[in-house]
């Protein structure tokens, strides 16, 4: 990852993916540009070298020109703010951080509809659009209500918790991308497929984002239904991970082309070491296993350890119909990976929930079995 940085300092934007080696960059506006100052926060909390703080305070300060053109924004905030600025607050107190953070969960509230979601995007015609991926952006408002004292922040969070509840997750444990509501009357109108093969398919990311939202939102307000929805949509992941380890983009999609999504694996694999402590050992050790298998191959098998090419894992798919967004690289996904390694390490502090206090970034002891085979970071 030193080399990483190295590269990243070349550029005059915040690392998204890759090409002939190179970093490539997103639009500042972009759902992804937490990542990698998320990343190197990680880095910072696995090695304690000061290189990877002083990368993640300078990417953070370059995402101010986003918050000045707030208009560009989407509800993925949480992932641009919390996890990086957030955490910066949380082991430094540094005020401009906190601002930030706090900047980013009142733009997430103002999205709310009353009728229970929070809008995703902001293309006119989409006003009743809610999307899965926002479970991980609700840790934000819970954040928000801890810090401010507010409930409003954590009630809104849990009003969009309960209608993703009842309108992505189905009997089986899969989950719709998108469902498209009436804005006037909250009524289901559609769920279209959104980034995987189709309506009512069964988009990986998608369901690793719904595994580890629900975990995250049981923890952060207690509520049991949430935790049932993740053990069931973990359930269901598992059951279709197929024998390589490796998600499909969708796990519904047809046998040709083969298209793999190694983010969905790394999100889901970190959602499931989340949740393993908060469930019986039986199906605690089911859950862990799976992350572990999930890790280790795409470890051994969609990893880019050579100095050659600035991102870790290969195999990213953003959409199952982009044919150019199918196999390439993405920050997001070298983040999750490296969260999951530090929980297996023993890391405490939860970048999702990063409360001001100096005394929680520590680590406990490390779990060689699980991390036996695998490549040091």
């Amino acid at each position: 990852m030193q080399y990483s940085v190295q590269k990243a300092r070349e550029v005059d934007y915040i690392p998204y993916s890759t090409e002939n080696g190179q970093w490539m960059e997103n639009s500042i506006h972009s759902w992804t540009n937490g990542f990698w100052p998320a990343a190197m926060w990680q880095m910072y909390f696995m090695t304690q070298r000061q290189t990877y703080r002083d990368e993640a305070v300078r990417t953070e300060k370059m995402l101010d020109r986003a918050l000045s053109s707030f208009r560009e924004l989407s509800h993925d905030v949480g992932f641009m703010w919390l996890i990086q600025s957030g955490v910066h607050y949380a082991v430094e107190k540094n005020e401009d951080s906190y601002d930030r953070t706090l900047f980013a969960a009142y733009m997430l509230a103002s999205r709310y509809n009353p009728f229970g979601f929070i809008r995703a995007w902001n293309n006119p015609g989409r006003e009743g659009w809610a999307i899965i991926d926002c479970m991980m952006n609700l840790p934000l408002l819970y954040w928000a209500s801890k810090v401010t004292g507010d409930v409003r922040f954590k009630l809104i969070a849990m009003h969009h918790a309960d209608t993703t509840l009842e309108h992505f997750v189905r009997q089986d444990g899969s989950c719709n991308h998108i469902v498209c509501f009436d804005p006037l009357t909250g009524g289901f109108l559609d769920n279209p497929g959104g980034q995987g093969y189709a309506s009512g398919s069964s988009w990986s990311r998608g369901q690793a984002w719904g595994l580890y939202g629900f975990t995250l939102s049981y923890l952060l307000s207690g509520k049991k239904d949430y935790l049932n929805a993740a053990k069931k949509i973990a359930g269901y992941f598992i059951a279709n991970i197929g024998d390589d380890y490796i998600p499909r983009c969708d796990f519904r999609q047809p046998p040709h082309p083969d298209v793999k999504d190694t983010a969905a694996g790394a999100i889901a694999a970190s959602g499931l070491l989340e949740l393993c402590p908060l469930i019986p050992s039986c199906d605690a050790k089911l859950y862990y296993d799976a992350a572990i298998h999930m890790l280790r191959t795409m470890d051994t098998s969609c990893m880019d350890w050579e100095n050659n090419n600035p991102a870790l894992l290969t195999k990213c798919t953003g959409s199952y119909h982009d044919i150019q967004t199918r196999h390439i690289t993405m920050n997001y996904a070298d983040y999750f990976f490296i969260e999951a390694i530090n929980k297996l390490c023993g890391l405490t502090f939860s970048s999702w929930a990063p409360w001001p206090t100096l005394n929680n970034v520590h680590k406990g002891k490390v779990s060689r079995e699980a991390l036996s085979g695998l490549t040091p970071i």
